[in-house]
């Protein structure tokens, strides 16, 4: 008998696969819901990610001065910058626009 996930197209045990896919990302939706992160956070988890510093992030947000700034939270993004931020190192609008966790 074959596994589901090895289900040929078109076949029973392919809807039987899909079915149960789908169930089961509704129930860990419902049950595990994944908040969207912090602007900011996410921001510092691409600079990680890629290896960027504080002057590649220049062109996005400002001068340092700036960019450290909205790095610590002392200052929001503008419209501009979440627009060069999305533009230019693909970070999602719905993630940039998020309100801030921070107090």
């Amino acid at each position: 008998m074959l596994s589901l996930m090895q289900a040929e197209s078109g076949s029973s045990d392919e809807a039987t696969l899909d079915a149960l896919a789908t169930l089961i990302d509704a129930y860990e939706r419902k049950r595990f819901p994944i908040e969207q992160p912090d602007p900011i956070d996410y921001l510092k988890f691409a600079m990680d990610q890629r290896g960027l510093t504080v002057s590649d992030l220049v062109p996005f947000i400002g001068q340092p001065n700036r960019v450290y700034e909205v790095l610590s939270g002392k200052r929001g993004l503008s419209i501009q910058m979440i627009r060069r931020l999305h533009r230019g190192l693909g970070i999602p609008l719905e993630v940039l626009i998020a309100e801030p966790k921070r107090a």
